[in-house]
């Protein structure tokens, strides 16, 4: 054995055990990325959570704002529709100055006044299908908000696990670092003593680079994946902390059948079919429009001279005739709507359930490769660089056997990590599409 392979064999011994320890991404991931990645850039320490990220963004987000704005003006159209008379009841006052010449004597003046209240009224059930259709519309527009809702938080995590997922990269890579520098420390020293060829010290120093170029364009990314949560969150990038969490996500304790039928009252499907249910009534609405509304009159009021003064009570009735105009244009508007509403309706529930089964084998894939990942793999690839530091020390194996054993750890670690960003990125695809509320259907 060479008598210089000693601290190269030191520090693979010393680096490996570290190494294996971020093999575990379920455990004490929040006290790695405090100590490994990028710091705070707030004056506090304190770690962003996935519940905190939500929090943000429904406070900020200008889309859930928006929609939530929408609701001012149906609740005025609720309110109206409400109201005991669709039709406001009409006052109305005259006063007439009567001058009445007379023969042989001055003209006379009389004075005669009238006051009566008239009142429309809808004869064909119109006020009962407006009701209807602005409380449909109300709570369609509810339903809509809480999808917002939903794809909102749903985006946010997206990008939350984008950043997760990189500073994992960047422990793992900076692991990875510290194992090839040191190493080629080691081999530096044996080249300089002239106990290894330059080749291998070239070797040494390329990986080294490649390594530290890797956790630079990895830095970058995250970089820009931050600024895509802070915008998400409606806050400053230079005041968002780092992100606390894991990849790992327990298995779903539902079945594809559960999705399915849940799909059918996600808010989406719920917002559609009010949206449907409104449109029909609003048709209603329309074709009852074209019966003439009643109005009603009572009136009352004192003629004639002073001496003789009459008092007339007057009650008046009158009805358009239909005639030349009957409502073909509003008719033919609330038809069309209602088709476009059927046919949205009827689009969505068809892709909801194509989606929700390709995105469930895909979640069944994903999980299948995490646990070969987990269980079979990286186990094999750990043992592989135990056996090569012993196969080192005793001079079995040279510096580029450890260090393409070293490479294969690296990149078992990176598959791992990429599959648990994928399948948690697969498994917030399927929550959002079935509008699967994790929370409420574990109480």
């Amino acid at each position: 054995m060479r008598p210089l392979i000693l601290p190269l064999t030191i520090a693979a011994l010393l680096a490996a055990p570290a190494f294996c320890l971020a093999g575990d991404t379920t455990k004490n991931t929040s006290s790695v990325f405090s100590a490994n990645t990028v710091k705070p850039e707030t004056p506090s320490n304190v770690l962003l959570t996935l519940e905190q990220a939500w929090k943000f963004a429904e406070n900020g987000n200008a889309t859930l704002r928006q929609a939530n704005a929408q609701l001012a003006a149906i609740q005025g159209e609720a309110t109206d529709a409400s109201a005991a008379l669709w039709n406001n009841p009409k006052l109305t006052g005259e006063h007439v100055s009567r001058k009445v010449p007379q023969s042989g004597m001055s003209t006379e003046s009389r004075r005669e006044w009238s006051t009566g209240i008239e009142q429309t009224f809808e004869i064909a059930g119109q006020q009962g299908y407006r009701r209807k259709a602005t409380q449909l519309q109300l709570q369609a527009v509810e339903a809509s908000i809480e999808d917002t809702r939903r794809a909102i938080r749903a985006e946010v995590e997206r990008r939350f696990v984008q950043v997760l997922s990189l500073q994992e990269r960047i422990v793992t890579e900076r692991q990875s670092l510290k194992i090839i520098e040191d190493t080629a420390a080691s081999v530096k020293k044996r080249v300089a003593a002239g106990e290894d060829s330059k080749l291998d010290g070239n070797l040494a120093q390329v990986e080294a680079a490649r390594a530290g170029n890797q956790i630079g364009v990895l830095e970058e990314q995250l970089i820009q994946a931050r600024a895509d949560l802070a915008i998400a969150l409606q806050i400053p990038g230079d005041l968002l902390p780092p992100v606390s969490g894991t990849l790992g996500v327990a298995s779903p304790v539902y079945t594809l059948e559960a999705l399915l039928s849940n799909s059918l009252n996600r808010p989406l499907l719920r917002s559609l079919d009010y949206r449907e249910q409104s449109a029909k009534s609003r048709l209603a609405l329309e074709r009852a429009t074209r019966y003439p509304d009643l109005t009603v009159g009572l009136s009352t009021g004192r003629e004639g001279p002073a001496n003789a003064r009459e008092r007339l009570t007057t009650l008046t009735l009158s009805i358009p005739l239909p005639l030349f105009r009957n409502n073909a244009s509003g008719i033919g508007r609330a038809s069309t709507e209602l088709s476009q509403a059927q046919i949205e309706r009827e689009t969505s529930i068809r892709d909801t359930g194509s989606n929700i089964n390709s995105l469930w084998k895909k979640l069944q894939s994903l999980s299948n490769r995490v646990n070969a990942l987990q269980q079979n793999i990286l186990p094999a690839l750990e043992e592989n660089q135990r056996l090569s530091v012993k196969s080192l020390q005793a001079g079995e194996i040279g510096l580029f056997q450890l260090l393409v054993v070293t490479r294969q750890v690296l990149d078992g670690r990176r598959d791992l990590i990429d599959a648990q960003t994928e399948l948690r990125l697969a498994r917030i695809s399927l929550h959002e599409t079935a509008g699967w509320n994790e929370s409420a259907a574990s109480q």
